[in-house]
C-alpha cells in the first residue's frame, strides 16, 4: 500500500519541480521585492509587489481583477504605492469606497492602453513622432509620452508627468511599466 501511494505523491513532486525549473529560468524582472515572471498575467505577478499593495487593492475595489488577468494584451503604466502617497490625504480612502468605483475605474483604467507596448516600442513612437507620442488609453482619453534624459516619461491631460522608474516588466498579456506620480484624466 505504501508503495502506491508514494507514486502520486512523486508525480506530483516532480510536477512542482518542473514548475519551479520554468519559473527558475524565466528572464524576470524585479519589482517590490518580488520576481515578475513573464509566464504570468498582469494581476499574477502584482500581487507579489510590495510596492503595488495601493494599486492591487484599487483594482480589486474597481473590480477590474478579471480585465487585467485576461488575454490583453495591456500596457500598464503602474503608479507605486509611493506614488498613491503623494495625492492629497484621504484621496486614496475615498476612491475605494463602493459609491466612487466609477471615477476609480476610470483612473485605474486610464493607466492601462491596449497592445503590448515596451520600452523599445514607446521610443520609436517618440521618434517618429518627433519627441512626443499620443497614447489612447483603455479609458478613452490620452497620454503623452516623452523621453528625457534616458528616461520615458508620461503625461496626463491636467499636465501631471510620471517617470518610468522600472521599464519593460513582461507578462503573458502585456508588460508593466512602474511609475513615480498617478496621473490623472
Amino acid at each position: 500500500m505504501k508503495r502506491l501511494l508514494f507514486i502520486p505523491v512523486l508525480a506530483i513532486a516532480m510536477i512542482a519541480g518542473n514548475t519551479a525549473n520554468s519559473f527558475a529560468k524565466e528572464k524576470t524582472v524585479m519589482v517590490g521585492g518580488a520576481a515578475m515572471y513573464p509566464s504570468k498575467n498582469i494581476v499574477d505577478n502584482a500581487v507579489n509587489s510590495k510596492d503595488h499593495t495601493t494599486l492591487v487593492a484599487a483594482v480589486k475595489a474597481a473590480g477590474l481583477v478579471a480585465t487585467l488577468s485576461s488575454a490583453g494584451p495591456f500596457t500598464v503604466f503602474a503608479p507605486t504605492n509611493a506614488a498613491f502617497d503623494l495625492l492629497p490625504a484621504g484621496t486614496v480612502d475615498n476612491l475605494v469606497k463602493p459609491e466612487n468605483k466609477a471615477t476609480l475605474t476610470g483612473i485605474l483604467t486610464y493607466h492601462v492602453v491596449a497592445g503590448k507596448l515596451d520600452s523599445k516600442e514607446l521610443m520609436k513612437m517618440v521618434k517618429e513622432g518627433n519627441g512626443k507620442a499620443s497614447l489612447t488609453t483603455v479609458q478613452g482619453e490620452q497620454l503623452t509620452v516623452m523621453v528625457k534624459d534616458g528616461y520615458v516619461w508620461v503625461k496626463d491631460t491636467k499636465g501631471g508627468v510620471a517617470k518610468v522608474t522600472t521599464k519593460d516588466v513582461y507578462q503573458s498579456n502585456g508588460v508593466i511599466h512602474v511609475i513615480d506620480h498617478v496621473l490623472m484624466p
